[in-house]
């Protein structure tokens, strides 16, 4: 199983999310693949916000490895599910989609959470709030690994 994380950025829900699953993948012996990728690209190259990384660090994750990217059409073939943190980010890698087989890999992560809900992923980057995210995103991949293990 091959999972991609995706949001505007790629420098805080994304890798926080990347890195929650990566280690309970881990941990649970699955071998899945979990990577993360923003829908705008504004911070190829660079690592996560460090508010991200400290709020990994002080939970046990280590995600200041991490280099932001943007997602791109070789991504919509390669993943076998594309989890998007908000409504704007699902749009966003639809409107990149040439077939349904790869529409139909896009959902939004916290439906795995609150189904049918549509919920976003609060944007930490404005707010500041880092362990909200983290804990939202750590509910909704044990649903994820529940879902798909």
């Amino acid at each position: 199983m091959k999972i991609l994380m995706v949001c505007l950025g790629n420098i805080c829900r994304s890798p926080i999310a990347q890195g929650i699953l990566e280690a309970k993948v881990t941990r649970s012996g699955l071998g899945w693949h979990v990577d993360s990728a923003g829908t705008s690209g504004w911070h190829d190259g660079e690592g996560p916000d460090h508010r991200a990384v400290d709020t990994c660090k002080a939970r046990g994750l280590n995600i200041s490895r991490q280099v932001s990217r943007k997602i791109t059409r070789h991504d919509l073939d390669n993943f076998d599910l594309i989890l998007a943190m908000d409504a704007d980010n699902y749009c966003e890698i639809l409107s990149i989609c040439h077939t349904q087989a790869q529409r139909e890999k896009i959902k939004l992560i916290l439906n795995f959470l609150y189904p049918d809900r549509n919920m976003a992923v609060p944007d930490p980057y404005y707010d500041g709030r880092f362990d909200e995210v983290y804990d939202l995103l750590d509910k909704a991949t044990d649903r994820i690994i529940e879902s798909y293990a």
